[in-house]
């Protein structure tokens, strides 16, 4: 079995050569900015986001930490932090999983199956459950505003290194806002 550090590697790289655009952070292989694009079947085709990840030490016996950096609108997405609701990410996570099963297989699903009944974002979750037309209106005003390509290109501020990236170490709201919706 190889070490974490090595396995770590290996998925960076391997999510490197899966056409992602990866940006490292602070010159480690444990911080990194992918840039993820919605699923083409969904009300999120054409938006880019760009997602901060986290490896922990122990990776992959720990899930990676995961978070939106621009705005996305979605139920299970912490509009303001960019916080994840994932049971895969968040409770199941097996170190069967790498890097590209997140951007390749869980965010992809996440998108096209949102689970309104256990929301971050409770005020997408209710227009989901109300009216979906207006709830897909709302996701393509979002990814026009907050998702071009263009929006993933800047990184935020590197002195915001303790935001939140996925629910389980959220204990507060995040400071820093990217972009604010006057919806």
């Amino acid at each position: 079995m190889s070490s974490p550090s090595k396995r770590r590697e290996m998925d960076l790289m391997k999510l490197m050569m899966s056409d992602y655009k990866v940006e490292m952070i602070n010159d480690g292989m444990q911080e990194f900015y992918v840039d993820f694009h919605g699923p083409s079947e969904s009300p999120y085709h054409g938006g880019v986001w760009r997602i901060r990840v986290e490896l922990p030490d122990v990776y992959p016996y720990k899930s990676p930490s995961i978070g939106f950096v621009n705005k996305i609108y979605h139920p299970n997405v912490d509009e303001m932090s960019g916080s994840v609701c994932l049971d895969v990410i968040n409770q199941t996570w097996s170190p069967m999983f790498d890097l590209v099963n997140v951007f390749e297989v869980f965010l992809p699903q996440l998108l096209l199956y949102p689970n309104p009944s256990d929301p971050l974002n409770g005020e997408a979750a209710a227009l989901m459950m109300r009216d979906r037309v207006a709830y897909e209106q709302r996701v393509k005003e979002y990814c026009e505003r907050y998702a071009k390509p263009e929006d993933t290109v800047a990184a935020p501020d590197e002195s915001s290194d303790d935001e939140e990236l996925s629910e389980d170490e959220s204990d507060s709201g995040d400071e820093q806002v990217v972009g604010q919706a006057d919806l």
